[in-house]
């Protein structure tokens, strides 16, 4: 089968096409599925480039993945030889990941697609939207009427983000760098819109208080990492909660936080995986079911930004490197 493996850690340029074995059905609960699409997140850059490590070479990248079901193993309960499915799975740890022809896998990982949602779609989905569920519903908590900050809104996690605030009455407010992506986030239901290339951050946290009873929002959710937090302690009201996705800056004074008794949490949807936590990955595969209502009933959506040939691989990374995209960027096989 083709896929898009790496030998070494680099630019884009070390995305090569190969062929290798068709994998085969080891356990009796597994299904063979052939991969339609495959969505390119900011993981495989990571891991590509050499910030996260990789413990074995040939690698082969991509957490996400849609297909249908060539064959099942004499086990298999819920699914059947040409069922459209998609999942999370694999692309680090030495699991094969998605940038492939074929993929075997549990079907205890596997949710069937929303009828509403195309292959493309359905592979832009999992990552992303499994962050933005668990970081909302699990850290958060949140509820009607919560008013939630999340920088970036128009990205991957971001756009998804909004909508399952929205779905639970929450008030959104959001920050975009150009006029396509307010109107793009505005559309997804988005209250209070501030393009951070427009407006200074003292102009932004000020009119959020205003907004607020000079108090601040409950929630920040966090998709830009470093000294962003320093903002977000400001914006944020005393006793909530900030919600980051990635690595804080170390230069931090972390002393305003304390004395507002804010939480902090992380949210790394990868760890069930990482770290072998079954049950997890299972009730992450439950996040997949449960939001699949949510799609058809027209309560959600999913933007891909762009659609590549697997052949353009490189050039999908590199989208992502530049940091433009609304939503998602997926490859087709």
């Amino acid at each position: 089968m083709k896929v898009i493996s790496i030998q070494s850690i680099g630019d884009s340029s070390v995305l090569k096409i190969n062929k290798i074995n068709k994998p085969s059905i080891v356990n009796d609960d597994d299904l063979l599925i052939k991969i339609k699409a495959a969505s390119i997140n900011p993981i495989d850059i990571k891991l590509r480039s050499g910030l996260y490590p990789i413990k074995k070479f040939p690698a082969i990248l991509g957490c996400d993945g849609a297909g249908t079901i060539e064959k099942t193993g004499s086990m298999v309960k819920n699914f059947k030889k040409g069922d459209a499915v998609f999942f999370f799975h694999g692309g680090f740890e030495n699991i094969q990941g998605n940038y492939a022809e074929y993929k075997v896998i549990s079907e205890k990982f596997v949710a069937h697609i929303p009828k509403s949602l195309s292959f493309e779609e359905a592979a832009a989905a999992p990552l992303a939207l499994i962050t933005a569920w668990e970081s909302l519903f699990f850290h958060a908590k949140i509820e009607k009427g919560s008013k939630i900050f999340i920088n970036a809104g128009a990205g991957g996690v971001g756009h998804l983000a909004i909508q399952l605030a929205k779905s639970k009455g929450a008030i959104v407010f959001t920050t975009i760098s150009n006029r396509d992506k307010e109107n793009f986030v505005a559309k997804l239901g988005a209250d209070h819109i501030y393009n951070y290339k427009e407006l200074d951050e003292n102009e932004i946290q000020k009119n959020i208080l205003e907004l607020s009873n000079n108090e601040g929002v409950d929630i920040s959710l966090d998709n830009v990492g470093g000294d962003e937090i320093s903002n977000l302690i400001l914006k944020t009201k005393n006793y909530g909660q900030i919600v980051t996705l990635l690595q804080p800056s170390s230069n931090i004074d972390w002393s305003l936080a304390r004395f507002k008794n804010l939480k902090l949490s992380f949210e790394v949807m990868l760890t069930p995986q990482l770290y072998n936590l079954k049950a997890k990955q299972i009730e992450q595969t439950n996040i997949l079911k449960k939001c699949s209502e949510l799609f058809d009933s027209g309560k959600l959506k999913i933007h891909v930004d762009n659609i590549l040939p697997i052949e353009n691989i490189a050039q999908a990374h590199e989208i992502i490197e530049d940091g433009h995209a609304m939503g998602k960027i997926v490859i087709v096989t």
